[in-house]
């Protein structure tokens, strides 16, 4: 696949880390994994021409920081409300955080215009 340059996206899916946490690099790619598959998903189920327009045009992700759990819950609440697809991650805790702890949020995939109401003000990862 090459460079997509000047390339508009329609759709996108944003996964809010928290950087509080001090992830490592591997565990940090895991929670964001498993946020991308859950909202994926979520879309695929209620959304699903979000869903295969988002995977027509390559399945845009951008992963973004959250400062901690109240932030990530403040993010949450504005997709649930604008009933955009998303996905909280929450981990097992059998290594480096406790049983529970949320990672990471999710939003979408959907229309960037509505992605960017939840997340357009946050920093890139």
């Amino acid at each position: 696949m090459g460079c997509r340059e000047g390339r508009e996206f329609r759709y996108k899916q944003v996964i809010v880390a928290r950087e509080d946490l001090g992830m490592s690099p591997g565990k940090l790619a895991a929670q964001v994994a498993h946020g991308s598959l859950g909202a994926a998903e979520a879309a695929r189920k209620k959304h699903k021409e979000w869903f295969d327009a988002w995977i027509k045009e390559g399945g845009k992700k951008v992963v973004v920081r959250a400062s901690g759990e109240p932030e990530l819950m403040e993010l949450q609440a504005k997709a649930k409300e604008l009933k955009l697809p998303c996905e909280l991650v929450k981990d097992s805790g059998l290594t480096e955080l406790l049983p529970g702890t949320s990672t990471v949020l999710a939003v979408g995939p959907a229309p960037s215009e509505l992605v960017d109401k939840v997340t357009g003000e946050l920093l890139l990862w």
